[in-house]
């Protein structure tokens, strides 16, 4: 069982950083003037290669917490 939670674990530590390494940058440049204006992409979020690479970093960064939690749980109960 430990060997399994570890391959699970060492799964979710490489999907996480694929994924997080894959996303775009947040600053584009300085543009303090800019004002950010609204655009298509900014309507349908939900569709966008951005938006599903982030929810991939959440739900395997949420996995590899219960798979640590359910690695170290015997440690506890004891």
């Amino acid at each position: 069982m430990h060997n399994l939670l570890v391959g699970i674990q060492v799964i979710c530590a490489i999907v996480i950083l694929v994924s997080i390494l894959m996303q775009p940058s947040k600053m584009d440049g300085f543009n303090f003037f800019s004002g950010g204006g609204e655009t298509f992409y900014s309507h349908n979020k939900s569709k966008t290669r951005e938006s599903r690479l982030a929810r991939v970093t959440v739900l395997s960064s949420v996995l590899f917490a219960v798979v640590v939690i359910m690695q170290n749980l015997p440690k506890f109960i004891q």
